[in-house]
């Protein structure tokens, strides 16, 4: 009976084998894997290796590396400040909530627009904004007690107005690269694209806090970006560095750390990226009266003209293979370039994602901004901005302009008393 059992086991053990099924060790019995299955495995780990850098270059898992000037402009090392991952950070907001349109004002408001991004947003706890950017019109504006409150750490979002001063101070090209490591370097676009932070940490070091700060102020952090807008706040950009103890201006100029943006102020830049540099006082209309009525108001003209185009790769680049490339899960029948950002503060985790969709018929820009705990991060706001898209696609909006993008074809825009 010993023997007929040794048989059978030595059997049952070959077949196994022959099937290249794992054999318990202890046993001493190893799987044999095939050419195709070891090529299979070999490249799940490049899969793997290549997320975890991916993880470690965005705002989303932060490291920094030393890094070193690269060819071009000659732009300074960035600092070796790091911080905490964020699978180890404890959440105390939730992020969904319920009756986050209570007391909201929406008879001006483009109910297509408005309807999308409700069905968008869900019962995620934030708030979307959709801009026609050749006006400044708010054409829906979802949960306005948080879009008009006093704002919140802009995250990566920071890197929009940070690249435009560099560029403008000419300290750099999109074509410039920086070393972030023994092998590796980048330029700026693949630095938008993924949302680095030491690339824009050495872009801040080298600009300094004045200049950061004064471009900051032209752009509209700072200050108010609505116009007549009931309730809204201005954020606040500080007068000082913020002590190098938490990361002085390279910190500020890649996860906005010391400052407070509103979605509007991000929403008015970015409609200042996409209209050509006309920085719009954003306007919301309370009524149907006054949305036939609307008229645009310039809020100050930005010398950014020439260099939109040398972010406008990254921007794009972040939606088809960067941070924000969940938007592409909902949307892909037009172009869409733009940027998001994560980071948290005393128990709050902050999601941002603003852009704006390139079609035939024109644009519009969206913001979308999530607070609350793990489910929130920049690609669930950019996930969001796909759905959004995705219903206004689906409801034709996409084949007429923007309602006041008539009125704005016809109507001299006002401009702002200085």
């Amino acid at each position: 009976m010993k023997n007929l059992r040794v048989a059978k086991l030595a059997a049952a053990l070959l077949v196994l084998a022959d099937l290249n099924l794992v054999v318990p060790s202890a046993l001493g019995w190893q799987r044999q894997q095939t050419p195709h299955q070891a090529q299979s495995l070999a490249q799940q780990k490049q899969q793997k290796e290549e997320a975890r850098l991916d993880r470690s270059r965005t705002s989303d898992w932060p490291q920094a590396n030393g890094a070193t000037s690269g060819a071009g402009p000659k732009v300074k090392a960035a600092s070796d400040t790091r911080m905490v991952p964020t699978d180890r950070e404890r959440f105390y907001t939730s992020s969904y909530a319920d009756d986050i349109t209570e007391g909201d004002v929406t008879l001006g408001e483009d109910p297509v627009v408005r309807q999308a991004a409700l069905d968008a947003l869900g019962n995620m706890n934030g708030t979307v904004l959709a801009i026609d950017p050749t006006s400044g019109r708010v054409l829906a504006m979802v949960n306005q007690k948080l879009a008009l409150a006093g704002g919140a750490q802009p995250c990566s979002t920071i890197k929009l107005s940070v690249a435009l001063a560099a560029l403008s101070e000419g300290i750099m090209t999109k074509e410039t690269e920086v070393r972030l490591g023994a092998n590796y370097e980048m330029n700026l676009t693949t630095a938008l694209a993924h949302s680095n932070n030491q690339y824009f940490e050495a872009l801040g070091r080298q600009l300094g806090f004045e200049k950061v700060s004064s471009y900051a102020h032209q752009y509209g952090l700072g200050e108010l970006a609505g116009f007549n807008i009931s309730g809204e706040q201005a954020g606040i950009y500080p007068a000082e560095e913020i002590p190098s103890k938490l990361g002085g201006v390279g910190k500020m100029c890649s996860f906005g750390e010391g400052i407070s943006m509103t979605p509007l102020q991000l929403g008015a830049l970015v409609s200042a990226i996409a209209n050509g540099g006309t920085l719009y006082y954003l306007q919301h209309p309370t009524s149907p009266e006054e949305a036939a009525n609307f008229q645009p108001i310039v809020k100050r003209q930005l010398d950014i003209a020439p260099l939109i185009g040398e972010i406008s790769d990254g921007m794009a680049g972040a939606v088809t293979y960067g941070t924000a490339r969940r938007l592409r899960t909902n949307f892909h029948e037009a172009e869409v370039l733009g940027k998001t950002g994560t980071c948290s503060r005393a128990g709050t985790r902050f999601g941002w994602f603003a852009s704006y969709a390139n079609t035939d018929a024109g644009r519009i820009v969206v913001v979308v901004f999530l607070q609350g705990g793990r489910p929130t991060f920049g690609p669930k706001a950019a996930e969001i901005a796909g759905r959004m898209y995705r219903h206004l696609y689906d409801r034709k909006f996409f084949l007429v302009k923007p309602t006041s993008a008539a009125i704005t074809a016809t109507a001299k825009p006002m401009r702002a008393m200085q």
